[in-house]
């Protein structure tokens, strides 16, 4: 028997509004049920807000560096 370290988050108990399913909808898609059951949405979504926050702060520092020409 092979005995494994680590674990598995399977289930998020979220609590959301009307307004954040909606937002989550349109963003990504999907709704929070799916998004807290489903790992491999929860991994696609979670990197696609890393890669659009990376991509928000280089536009910043982009006009951060611009104003102080």
């Amino acid at each position: 028997m092979i005995r494994r370290e680590g674990f598995i988050i399977n289930h998020l108990q979220l609590n959301y509004t009307n307004e954040m399913e909606k937002a989550m909808q349109s963003a990504h898609g999907v709704g929070y049920a799916v998004y807290s059951q489903k790992h491999d949405v929860r991994m696609e979504v979670e990197q696609r807000r890393e890669e659009d926050y990376l991509k928000s702060q280089r536009i910043v520092a982009d006009l951060d560096r611009k104003a102080h020409l």
